[in-house]
């Protein structure tokens, strides 16, 4: 479907992915993919019942989505094997990324991932994580993370990106441009990254300016998630989530990504507690960021919507709008092998 062909509705639904209640094809399901017109979903535990449950239930929207004139749906999940797996037995289970001691873990964690999610439907997994932990017990991503070597991170991560492409599932590189290096948990509050942006460049960026420039997928990896996390030394006042600094002038100009981004959870207590969805959705669209993840239901997701359709009536603001539609509707013509399904 070509994003010129999409109405100003579908254009914000589609950058929009959001979760919801309930382990079958249901009313809130229906109102997210008719009325919301969203271009993604993400399950959570609390969606998930035995495999055939679930692969009938993903089926089953989206039947809804084509039914509805709607682009195919990203179905997403965070399985990363480890502390974060929501699925559970009998699908395989896998200890994490700081488990995994040799390349061919990773590629077989990515093949074998890739056959579970996707034989229940699912086509995008939040993985992998790209952040290098230091070697600290106080880092919140140390047992996510491949380790404290950022070459390391960098092969292994690039490892999973590549095997679950290669198996039919979008990977997500996460949590741009590095959370390795704070403390607090941004699902309670917002870390503060303590190190200057020499410290960010010669470190932490390093696994992501690698699957930027990663040959194994055309354009490098599909899609990149933007942390909650503030970074002082380049902007001051807004996390990366909602940073034009980092998300557009870092990420898009100077590594020169044109894949993908999302939000990490705009529900999670480092944005919700301090900012109205409104002043959020305002900042995603002005950061250059595609898609504005809202992972529980409420009104927030169609207050998004709303937000985004009446600030694309600005014209500068509605050419990067469009541009984002584009590169989703890109991402989802390669993916599925519709052509570029872009402008």
């Amino acid at each position: 479907m070509e994003t010129d062909a999409l109405s100003d509705g579908q254009i914000a639904g589609q950058r929009i992915m959001a979760g919801f209640d309930g382990q079958t094809f249901n009313d809130d399901l229906k109102y997210l993919i008719g009325e919301i017109q969203v271009g993604g979903i993400i399950l959570f535990s609390r969606n998930l019942s035995d495999p055939k449950g679930v692969g009938q239930m993903c089926l089953a929207a989206q039947e809804y989505a084509a039914e509805c004139g709607q682009p195919p749906l990203f179905i997403s999940i965070d399985q990363e094997g480890g502390v974060v797996a929501r699925l559970k037995e009998p699908f395989e289970q896998f200890p994490g990324a700081a488990a995994m001691t040799q390349e061919a873990d990773a590629v077989y964690f990515a093949q074998r991932t890739a056959s579970d999610l996707t034989r229940i439907g699912i086509n995008m997994n939040m993985a992998p994580v790209m952040d290098t932990a230091p070697n600290s017990p106080d880092s919140p991503i140390r047992g996510r993370s491949f380790g404290n070597d950022p070459k390391w991170v960098s092969k292994m991560g690039i490892a999973v990106i590549n095997g679950l492409w290669k198996n039919r599932v979008v990977p997500v590189a996460k949590h741009f441009p590095g959370i390795g290096g704070t403390t607090l948990d941004s699902h309670l509050e917002m870390p503060t990254f303590a190190g200057d942006q020499r410290e960010l460049e010669s470190f932490h960026l390093i696994p992501f300016e690698a699957a930027v420039k990663n040959p194994g997928v055309k354009n490098g990896v599909p899609c990149i998630m933007i942390s909650h996390v503030l970074y002082p030394d380049i902007d001051p006042i807004w996390p990366a989530s909602l940073s034009r600094k980092i998300s557009h002038t870092l990420l898009r100009k100077k590594m020169g990504y044109d894949g993908v981004t999302i939000t990490d959870d705009l529900d999670m207590g480092a944005i919700k507690k301090r900012l109205p969805i409104q002043t959020v959705i305002e900042r995603v669209m002005a950061a250059d960021i595609d898609i504005a993840l809202i992972c529980h239901k409420g009104p927030d997701i169609k207050a998004a919507r709303h937000e985004m359709i009446r600030r694309a009536k600005d014209p500068l603001a509605r050419a990067m709008h469009l541009k984002s539609a584009e590169r989703i509707q890109r991402l989802k013509g390669e993916f599925w092998g519709l052509g570029r399904m872009g402008l």
